[in-house]
């Protein structure tokens, strides 16, 4: 049976398309940053959210450890981060974005924002400001939904 219109859960099944369209539509803009997916995310939080020790960026990323190692071995290797010894911590390492990382990563933002901004000049007129009207709604709500995964136990991170 199909979601009533109008209903949260039609609004539901309406804003999962939507992200899902827009993540697809996405991959071919991040492919000209020349990483992969995994790198450009994990450089993303370290431009965006600032130095972090491995831990935290893996958990972030949701994935173990020992993946966000090479992921960060591969960052380093292409002198977009840097990773070091914990100031306060021996035993943790710290990951920080370089200005290279810095630079690549605003770059691809750009590529991003571009492309959202001409599809949002393409809505009729009506469209367009019920979407900037939403935006701080839609905001919050990309806050929220990881809290409710959480919380009925269907997030990995």
């Amino acid at each position: 049976m199909a979601p009533r219109k109008g209903s949260l859960d039609d609004t539901a099944q309406l804003l999962n398309t939507a992200a899902i369209h827009l993540l697809r539509g996405m991959r071919a803009v991040d492919r000209l940053a020349g990483l992969t997916p995994a790198r450009l995310s994990a450089l993303s939080v370290l431009v965006f959210g600032g130095p972090c020790t491995l831990g935290s960026l893996a958990r972030t990323e949701g994935v173990a450890a020992p993946t966000m190692t090479g992921v960060v071995r591969g960052l380093v290797g292409l002198g977009l981060a840097t990773s070091e010894a914990h100031p306060d911590s021996g035993r943790q390492v710290l990951v920080s974005a370089t200005a290279a990382g810095v630079e690549l990563m605003h770059a691809a933002a750009a590529r991003r924002r571009a492309v959202i901004v001409e599809a949002l000049r393409a809505l009729p007129t009506d469209q367009r400001r019920a979407v900037v009207g939403a935006g701080p709604a839609l905001r919050d709500l990309s806050r929220t939904v990881p809290e409710v995964a959480r919380r009925r136990g269907q997030s990995v991170k």
